[in-house]
């Protein structure tokens, strides 16, 4: 029988207070308690519980590994985020759909071999060549940091840290949290466009995401805050079409699009190599909007509107729709536990490289 119960959730997390004038970060604990109200289910009687989620602080991450450090560059480089931020700055003043993208290029480099900067690596069977990447944005925002800081800090600074760093500046620029970032990251030699088609495509389930996800160290709520960076950006008409037309082989639409949005996409994504923005309500501001277009059936991806109908992540997208200011904390945990995944095989024989399109050659 359908019932409406009150769902009290108690999450940990970490407040992130940024100096801006220093360019420093005062990390403090609190809890903040999120009130789901009728929240509508259908379940048998007395057969429910409570939901409790424990969302790790940046205290918590701080050990995740021991090659990464957030005082790596003090002295080696001490300017590097300086200089880091004034280019991705610059960059995206100039073409501000860059923020998003610079974004994803992080999270595409991350899922595949950890956070090694493969993706940035320009050669036949690249990571960069798979279809999976043929969207990606951002390698000449990289490339132009990269050279700046050759010149002030030659061979010290990995494109893997660069990336980080970019990730999180590109968010702030487009008005989403800031966040500490751990650095040591190596560059890795190997970059394979076969094991790049890894990478979710927005058609998945939410079982194959969860079990993607925590493959790579990553819980369910890690799974829907980083799939709240879909607040900004666009997708490609291609990943969409299927949902307009012909979904699952019935030659009709998602039944599940809002009838209004299912015109809307249809009027934008005439052709396949069109771009229509993630979010369709406020698609230029990082805010809790995305969340709110999952209520309405109104989320552009397969993966994005089934956080909607899944047991396991609708209380979470449900709650994170109601506290912006929780969102954005925890997507800046998330993003430190993203970038803090590891290929200890680049770790170990990893090198830094002079231009992160390629290998250094010796």
């Amino acid at each position: 029988m359908s019932n409406k119960y009150i769902y009290t959730h108690k999450l940990t997390l970490s407040t992130l207070n940024l100096n801006h004038n220093s360019y420093t970060m005062k990390i403090s604990s609190f809890i903040v308690t999120i009130i789901i109200i009728s929240f509508s289910m259908s379940v048998f009687a007395d057969d429910y519980s409570s939901i409790a989620l424990k969302i790790p602080s940046l205290e918590d991450l701080s050990a995740i590994g021991d090659d990464l450090s957030y005082s790596f560059y003090h002295e080696r480089c001490h300017d590097v985020e300086g200089i880091i931020y004034r280019k991705v700055k610059e960059w995206v003043y100039k073409e501000p759909t860059l923020a998003p993208s610079l974004l994803r290029l992080q999270y595409h480099d991350c899922v595949v071999r950890g956070c090694d900067a493969s993706i940035l690596l320009d050669h036949e069977g690249s990571e960069k060549t798979a279809n999976a990447s043929k969207s990606l944005r951002g390698f000449e925002v990289i490339d132009d940091i990269k050279a700046e800081i050759e010149k002030h800090c030659p061979r010290t600074v990995s494109c893997a840290d660069i990336l980080t760093a970019v990730a999180r500046d590109a968010t702030v620029l487009a008005g989403g949290p800031y966040w500490t970032v751990p650095y040591g990251r190596k560059d890795g030699r190997v970059s394979l466009a076969k094991e790049a088609e890894i990478v979710p495509k927005g058609s998945e389930s939410v079982t194959n995401l969860i079990e993607f996800f925590q493959s790579k160290g990553l819980n369910v709520l890690d799974l829907v805050v980083l799939s709240g960076a879909h607040t900004i950006g666009r997708a490609t008409c291609e990943s969409v079409q299927h949902r307009l037309y012909d979904y699952k082989g019935t030659n009709k639409p998602d039944p599940s699009l809002d009838p209004k949005y299912l015109n809307y996409l249809r009027r934008k994504c005439r052709w396949a190599s069109e771009n229509v923005h993630l979010d369709g309500e406020t698609p230029d501001t990082f805010d809790t909007q995305y969340y709110h277009n999952l209520k309405k059936n109104m989320g552009l991806l397969s993966t994005d509107q089934l956080l909607y109908t899944d047991s396991r992540t609708k209380p979470i997208a449900t709650g994170l729709s109601y506290e912006s200011l929780l969102f954005k904390n925890q997507f800046g945990v998330s993003m430190v536990k993203l970038a803090s995944i590891l290929d200890y095989t680049s770790q170990d024989d990893g090198e830094i490289r002079v231009d992160c399109k390629y290998v250094n050659q010796y």
